[in-house]
């Protein structure tokens, strides 16, 4: 009999993140749907299921719910699976005793998926102080394709890729539109600006969006993750976790005030020296490329493309090995209070 997952998304970077957990589960004959928050954008083509509500969720009666965000129903049925959206990169500027915001323990989850050295030492000592969930490292499904599917060259002019964070006080957003402007204005080099979608300010987006209307060399348009990726040379960022997803395609990063600068990143805090961070970039410094490898493999350990199966593999081994066998979770009181006010629903 075939097992039953369902991919949960509530914002639109969850398709790149577990369509290749779709194609595994696809690949081992089993069956997979999805339940989109209403803050997720229907992008599902017709090849791919939709549930179109909890109620849908609950009869489909999956094995194991995975989801990339923070949180998830504790009423849904299945092992609730967290799989991530980015890598603990301490955008934020986390120093000495304070965790990243990628290990914040919310009591949804019975597993966490890691991705390699820098995350899952600190799960294993949550999961041995806490007891109510397990981790297993697999690598991050989303890079199976990174390491799979040929690499496409850039054979066009040089291409530039600006994703800048959406986080107050981090984002450059801001404060780097007239220098793209003007380096749009002034240079043949292609842009493509893409947000993250929690960048909601319309005066905002409505800016960039003329900057990619009144010039040809720039465009202005959703983030595919590996398909932009592969259409850019060199990004331009500030302190996001993207940065390092570019990155693992042996590719470049200047940064803008970055909160964790290092070797692995050509980092500046003026406005006027983004140009010529870029142009250093664009030679691909010995330093630098090696710097980026070694970063890279601290966070992202697995490259064999086989992440979607470890973390197919570990729902098995949990639900053999330690479901109903664990620690119960927390109550959770307020947390459910607030899902239940969002949702609307409470069985």
């Amino acid at each position: 009999m075939a097992k039953r997952y369902v991919l949960f998304a509530s914002l639109p970077y969850a398709y790149s993140i577990l369509r290749p957990l779709q194609a595994e589960i696809r690949a081992r004959g089993d069956d997979v749907a999805w339940y989109l928050e209403s803050t997720c954008e229907n992008l599902l083509d017709d090849t791919e299921v939709l549930l179109a509500n909890i109620d849908d969720v609950k009869s489909y009666d999956p094995l194991a719910i995975f989801a990339c965000g923070n949180f998830i129903y504790h009423f849904l049925p299945g092992i609730k699976v967290a799989v991530f959206h980015g890598y603990a990169v301490g955008k934020r500027g986390e120093k000495g005793n304070v965790l990243d915001d990628h290990f914040t323990i919310r009591n949804w989850f019975d597993l966490y998926c890691t991705q390699g050295p820098s995350s899952t030492p600190v799960f294993k000592q949550l999961e041995e102080k806490l007891g109510f969930f397990k981790c297993y490292e697999t690598g991050w499904c989303k890079v199976d394709p990174f390491f799979t599917e040929p690499t496409l060259q850039n054979e066009g002019k040089t291409t530039i890729l600006y994703s800048p964070t959406f986080s107050r006080g981090i984002t450059s957003v801001e404060a780097l539109y007239d220098t793209i402007h003007q380096i749009a204005e002034r240079r043949d080099w292609e842009w493509i600006i893409t947000f993250h979608p929690k960048i909601t300010d319309h005066s905002i987006i409505n800016k960039y969006q003329r900057l990619a209307e009144k010039f040809d060399n720039v465009s202005f348009e959703r983030n595919e993750g590996l398909k932009t990726f592969q259409r850019a040379d060199v990004m331009l960022c500030d302190s996001s976790s993207i940065i390092l997803e570019f990155m693992l395609l042996s590719k470049p990063v200047v940064t803008f005030k970055n909160t964790n600068p290092g070797p692995h990143l050509i980092d500046v805090n003026e406005c006027d020296a983004v140009e010529p961070a870029l142009e250093t970039a664009l030679t691909r410094p010995k330093s630098l490329m090696e710097a980026i490898d070694t970063y890279t493999l601290n966070h992202e350990a697995h490259r064999d493309g086989n992440n979607c199966s470890r973390v197919l593999d570990a729902v098995d081994h949990f639900k053999s090995n330690f479901e109903g066998r664990i620690k119960a979770k927390p109550l959770n009181l307020w947390r459910k209070f607030r899902l239940r006010n969002k949702l609307k629903y409470w069985k």
